[in-house]
């Protein structure tokens, strides 16, 4: 009981009654004019956002990629040793066939950040460092189509340290 005491007094002291207390309610009007364009810094906030996305989605696919390739690959010296069963060999294809349309799927955001960030006067000056990402993904396709899977990552590496470089320029 003592224990239970002691628990109350110090989560009041920690978290303090004030914390309870009702508080006013604040409402919001609505403006009855038309909403305002986005302004520069925020146009280039939310592109800020959509690169530092594109980041995380590459470096996670990255690091997954890493063990699917080293699997790929010593399922394909297996298979070309003939100590592979079918199944098996199938399967691998399947893998590589998913590993490409994701590579692919990559490639095509990088194509759709480049063409926003060309079209978009605010975010234009950003777009030098940004140019070459779709190329560098493609590459990347390129290579895993050419069963490449370790290549094909360590060009989408190159594309993660642009965007980084852009993501850079821009805060």
């Amino acid at each position: 009981m003592q224990r239970i005491i002691a628990l109350l007094i110090a989560t009041f002291i920690i978290f303090p009654i004030t914390g309870f207390a009702q508080t006013r309610k604040r409402s919001t009007t609505k403006s009855s004019r038309s909403a305002a364009p986005p302004k520069a810094s925020e146009i280039q906030r939310e592109a800020a956002t959509r690169v530092a996305e594109q980041i995380k989605n590459l470096t996670k696919f990255i690091y997954l990629l890493g063990g699917v390739a080293k699997d790929l690959q010593s399922l394909d010296d297996a298979a070309k040793r003939n100590q592979a069963s079918a199944a098996i060999v199938q399967q691998a294809q399947q893998s590589k066939q998913q590993v490409r349309a994701s590579i692919q799927t990559l490639r095509e955001a990088m194509d759709k950040l480049e063409i926003e960030f060309r079209t978009t006067p605010e975010l234009q000056r950003y777009y030098i460092g940004l140019a070459g990402v779709a190329e560098g993904a493609a590459t990347a396709e390129d290579l895993a189509a050419a069963n490449k899977f370790d290549q094909a990552g360590r060009s989408l590496l190159g594309v993660v340290n642009r965007l980084t470089d852009v993501l850079l320029a821009m805060r």
